[in-house]
């Protein structure tokens, strides 16, 4: 059983349809790439994934549960989290307190704990910033803890966020556009940051990217849409010989 599945999924914006019949099987374990140009739906996906959009057609599950219509944070809480294009820290909050804020789903205490500051209150705090300290150094960070994220380099940034969304404890990581203005320093240390949550976490990541060479470096399997609907499924090499694909991005010769 695939550890993610969408069957038919599509939504509609008025007679616009962003994606149709949209049919993908991500395995546990497997880095999956999703591409297209732009304006494909890329996005849309990971939208309708993470319960921003409600699809107007299809369906949804994880690891066997169908998470159709469920809100953002049912569906954080059920197992898939995301990065986005645009990174969204929270950039006058410290390094450190950006990764404590992905933690918050993991801790029990009350707000009868917290207001009256009652001893469990005090242990979950400490227990907390021991996890949030815990994967600031995985992912080379510590040393920044206290830094305001506005201040990190680029690079660090699109690792703190990715960091932070670990922190939810996630089964299904959406990576959207990661390498985005990043130089190729930069994409090729990201490219093992990626391997390495994948081996460490034994994550599963569906990767949206434009950077093909990254697409083609560390992903299994590739699926390609245009105008909404899938173009291609295959292996990188597979799909990126593709002629229907070359067209879709270099258009008629």
């Amino acid at each position: 059983m695939a550890l993610l599945e969408t069957k038919n999924l599509g939504i509609a914006f008025g007679g616009l349809h962003a994606v149709e019949q949209l049919n993908l099987q991500v395995q546990q374990g497997q880095l999956y790439g999703l591409i297209g140009p732009n304006g494909a739906g890329k996005t849309t996906v990971f939208n309708l994934l993470t319960g921003v959009y409600q699809p107007t057609t299809g369906s949804f599950s994880l690891d066997g549960e169908n998470l159709t219509g469920k809100t953002p944070v049912e569906i954080n809480k059920k197992g898939i989290a995301r990065t986005f294009q645009n990174i969204r820290l929270f950039q006058n909050m410290s390094v450190v307190e950006n990764v404590l804020v992905g933690l918050h789903n993991s801790g029990r205490a009350t707000l009868l704990h917290s207001v009256l500051r009652l001893p469990r209150y005090y242990r979950e705090e400490r227990m907390l910033e021991e996890k949030a300290m815990e994967l600031l150094d995985v992912f080379g960070l510590a040393e920044e803890r206290e830094y305001l994220a506005s201040n990190l380099p680029y690079g660090k940034q699109r690792k703190l966020e990715i960091a932070r969304a670990m922190a939810t404890e996630p089964k299904l990581l959406l990576l959207d556009e990661p390498a985005a203005g990043m130089n190729p320093g930069e994409t090729a240390e990201l490219m093992q940051t990626i391997q390495f949550v994948r081996e460490h976490f034994g994550m599963t990541i569906l990767l949206i990217e434009h950077d093909m060479k990254l697409v083609a470096g560390i992903c299994e399997q590739v699926t390609v849409l245009n105008f909404g609907i899938e173009l291609a499924h295959g292996t990188p090499s597979e799909v990126l010989q593709n002629r229907e694909v070359i067209t879709a991005y270099l258009g008629e010769e």
